[in-house]
């Protein structure tokens, strides 16, 4: 019964002719109409992990090496200032939906190597002799709850788990800490879809990233209480909305220039090969950003009544990375040792949706005067390769050394890239 489901499902990506994708990449793509059907879009890469000698590619001038390997579903980073890296092995937390919807999506996201069990803990990687690859690698934090997002901030480690914000004392160079303690609970009701947590610490405040409950609030609004959104948090667990309207913001980071907080966001499925982009873009303090009513600021979503829409103004995204991309890591390249200038380093873990494959690469994005410019380049790609995942790209973090780290979740893998 299983397979010949998946099967059904598998079939509705053949007659998808295909998109081009540099249509919807930059900060004016060209958006098609929306195209709806009775059976989505499905075309996914078996994950299957790195052969034996094999890692992804560098561009050219650039060279990739494993800075640490044998990881259990490495999906966030931390660098520290004495260059320890801190690595959220995690995974969701099985959600108990069941129906045939339960059943497709644990199918499909098993077949794409994302219903793992969670190691549920942070380790930490240390390259004591600065030769590239991590020889010290020791458990900080166990026992957690699909931890993702990490920040140390007065003399605090804080840990964003999928259900709540929680802190340990800690200074870099720890390699024990004590119990964490709780800060403030965090959305996670079932089915908790978006479980990720990013986290950013900013001018004394955190600020959470919690994706939506759904893919366009078909189980209704009450179901996204506080979700779609990044919040502003205090040390002592005051909490405010901070933007709202962002369909599952993830990786969040501080543009030097500037000062301004920018994200990287993952738009709503099942309109379309080339629909909708997701972005990349600075976050507005009380900025709406359509979710799930309209996207890229002016195009209603026609599966969702408008009524009871907010009359707030809708801001429009800044750049658009591509269609069902999945955006997840974005780090700024200050500090960065690779030669790309001013911009910002995004992790693509890679579509599921869309035909041909979108995704599965590290890439750049060149940044003028604070904001975004020019055509994106690839930095790390070979993730995938005939329709199976080798690896698949998460969070992005600027060594101490200025090398990229890239965590690797399918390839249970930290990749180091340099000059």
């Amino acid at each position: 019964m299983k397979a010949l489901f998946l099967g059904i499902l598998l079939s509705a990506c053949a007659a998808t002719p295909p998109a081009p994708l540099d249509t919807t990449v930059g900060p004016d793509p060209t958006l098609p109409d929306p195209s709806q059907s009775f059976l989505p879009t499905v075309n996914i890469a078996t994950a299957t992990g790195w052969p034996d000698g094999q890692m992804p590619r560098a561009a050219s001038g650039l060279y990739v090496n494993a800075f640490a390997t044998g990881l259990d579903h490495p999906r966030w980073m931390h660098v520290l200032p004495n260059g320890d890296v801190l690595v959220a092995e995690s995974n969701k937390q099985p959600s108990g939906v069941g129906g045939l919807r339960g059943l497709a999506e644990r199918l499909i996201m098993g077949r794409a190597g994302a219903e793992v069990p969670s190691a549920d803990r942070i380790s930490l990687l240390r390259d004591a002799d600065r030769d590239g690859v991590a020889e010290g690698r020791m458990i900080l934090m166990d026992g957690l709850t699909s931890p993702f997002g990490m920040a140390v901030m007065d003399g605090y480690l804080y840990v964003a788990n999928t259900d709540a914000l929680v802190r340990v004392a800690f200074r870099p160079g720890q390699t024990e800490v004590g119990a964490p303690e709780h800060v403030i609970d965090l959305p996670s009701g079932t089915p908790n879809r978006h479980w990720t947590k990013g986290l950013l610490a900013r001018s004394g405040d955190l600020y959470v990233s919690v994706g939506s409950n759904s893919d366009h609030a078909e189980n209704g609004m009450d179901a996204e209480q506080g979700r779609a959104a990044i919040w502003r948090i205090t040390p002592d667990g005051q909490a405010v909305l901070f933007a709202t309207g962002l369909r599952n913001p993830v990786g969040m980071d501080v543009e030097p220039e500037t000062g301004r907080i920018w994200a990287v966001v993952n738009e709503r499925d099942e309109l379309g090969d080339n629909l909708v982009p997701d972005y990349l873009t600075s976050v507005q303090a009380g900025g709406w950003y359509g979710w799930p009513y309209i996207y890229w600021q002016d195009r209603p979503d026609p599966r969702v009544d408008q009524v009871g829409r907010p009359e707030t103004p809708v801001i429009r995204p800044e750049y658009a990375l591509g269609a069902h991309v999945a955006p997840l890591g974005l780090t700024f390249a200050k500090g960065a040792a690779l030669g790309h200038g001013s911009g910002a380093y995004v992790g693509l873990h890679g579509s599921w949706n869309r035909v041909p494959a979108s995704g599965y690469e590290v890439t750049f994005i060149p940044f003028v005067n604070g904001a975004p410019t020019g055509a994106p380049k690839t930095i790390l790609s070979g993730f995938r390769v005939d329709g199976d995942a080798l690896g698949r790209p998460v969070g992005v973090e600027i060594a101490t050394d200025g090398a990229l780290l890239v965590a690797d979740d399918v390839g249970n893998t930290i990749w180091r890239v340099s000059r």
